[in-house]
């Protein structure tokens, strides 16, 4: 393996581990109280709230486009597998054993573009839409984890 794809395995350590931190910051702000279709259709109201799941949203979105965009092929590159399209990448991540379904990765995907793209139409659709991530939360997080320890383990 080569300098730099070690040196971007580190920097993507980094970057997850910092990502997972405001995520989780974020959750107990948002997840304090249940998210209700009532509270999600007084967002508009509560600037306060409508910002701490705004933050919520976009950092649980992004730490799963790190891990599934760029930790997931790296590593895969790393222990010398070939990468392909995401759908392959996330096949070959469970086998493997750091990812317990594909299928479930791609649903909790599906999620997060409900959480980004529809919220504003439906208060059920946004608060169905949280909470369903809120529950797949550490299973984003465990994925990202696998890596990352697998990584550490190898000395890569």
């Amino acid at each position: 393996m080569n300098d730099n794809l070690s040196e971007r395995l580190r920097f993507l350590r980094r970057v997850v581990e910092r990502e997972i931190h405001h995520l989780r910051y974020s959750s107990g702000n948002v997840f304090g109280s249940p998210m209700t279709r009532e509270r999600a259709a007084k967002l508009g109201e509560n600037e306060v709230q409508a910002e701490r799941v705004e933050a919520y949203t976009s950092r649980f979105c992004r730490l799963q486009d790190t891990t599934g965009d760029k930790l997931l092929p790296l590593w895969l590159r790393a222990l010398g597998e070939k990468t392909g399209a995401v759908v392959d990448n996330l096949d070959r991540a469970e086998k493997l054993g750091v990812l317990a379904s594909a299928d479930q990765w791609l649903y909790i995907r599906q999620i997060r573009n409900q959480m980004i793209h529809e919220y504003i139409e439906s208060a059920d659709v946004l608060a169905d839409a949280l909470n369903t991530a809120h529950d797949y939360e550490e299973t984003l997080i465990a994925f990202a984890n696998a890596m990352l320890a697998d990584v550490q383990r190898r000395g890569i």
